[in-house]
């Protein structure tokens, strides 16, 4: 997909973290970059009987631009010459990127809330993300290298060939080797891809015990993590339990979840 990358944009700390990490991605991909702020109602931002999309509500307006413009300046700082787009939307955070994703190459949010929630993007958070998004969406956990390998978590179920897809491309582009985790001997599923991709070097290693210890252990050293997930009922089910939130919580390095299945 030729689309642009999406960051959602809160001026946290976390978040504009999120946005160099999305320029760089923006300008590797040799795509625009949209900075997309949420705007949720809040009596806290937005006098009594005033609508949260007024311009002139309690300042909101002088924040928001502040805001946008401290992430392009962050952006630009990593890729001078990157197209960069700013949209204000209103709606829940998980709500608006989601929409925004449709047409985007990748989402890109930070390991903290965007503006608005008040609880980490862990578990069935970033679950929900996921299974409105169009596209895969990269949460940026621990440190942020650009050395490492890249590390798929292997999923045979039927339909999860994106994750694997994703992680060769991604390592690919990265010059990076591929460290598969599976649960099987045999990983017949990836020998066309190893085609596809004869420049990256894949190295299996068996995943023993709980997918999220393994996936926790081996993040350390990484780039990149890449988890499939399934998207269930209108949900990303793979992520709403405690192995899921786990992954996201204690990982080391980014986590990239590639949904499959129907929205």
């Amino acid at each position: 997909m030729n689309g642009p990358v999406v960051v959602g944009v809160d001026g946290s700390p976390s978040g504009l973290a999120a946005v160099e990490a999305a320029a760089w991605e923006a300008d590797r991909r040799g795509v625009g970059l949209e900075l997309a702020h949420a705007l949720t109602w809040s009596e806290e931002l937005v006098p009594a009987g005033v609508a949260p999309w007024d311009p002139a509500a309690g300042g909101l307006r002088d924040r928001v631009n502040e805001a946008l413009a401290d992430a392009e300046w962050r952006a630009r700082r990593v890729a001078p010459d990157l197209a960069i787009t700013r949209e204000v939307l209103v709606g829940e955070p998980v709500t608006v990127l989601g929409s925004e994703s449709r047409a985007a190459s990748l989402t890109v949010v930070g390991s903290h809330p965007a503006h608005g929630m008040r609880e980490r993007l862990h578990g069935s958070v970033a679950g929900h993300l996921t299974a409105r998004a169009g596209c895969p969406v990269l949460v940026m956990c621990g440190r942020h290298s650009r050395t490492g390998p890249v590390v798929l978590a292997q999923d045979e179920a039927p339909g999860a060939r994106e994750a694997a897809e994703f992680a060769f491309a991604e390592a690919s582009e990265r010059g990076a080797d591929l460290v598969v985790l599976h649960r099987t001997p045999a990983v017949r599923a990836l020998s066309a891809l190893r085609e596809q991709y004869p420049d990256v070097v894949v190295r299996t290693r068996p995943a023993r015990g709980r997918r999220h210890r393994s996936l926790v252990e081996a993040s350390v050293g990484a780039q990149l993590v890449v988890v499939g997930v399934r998207r269930r009922n209108g949900s990303a089910a793979a992520l709403s339990g405690p192995d899921g939130r786990a992954i996201l919580r204690h990982a080391h390095c980014p986590v990239a979840l590639v949904p499959y299945g129907k929205v």
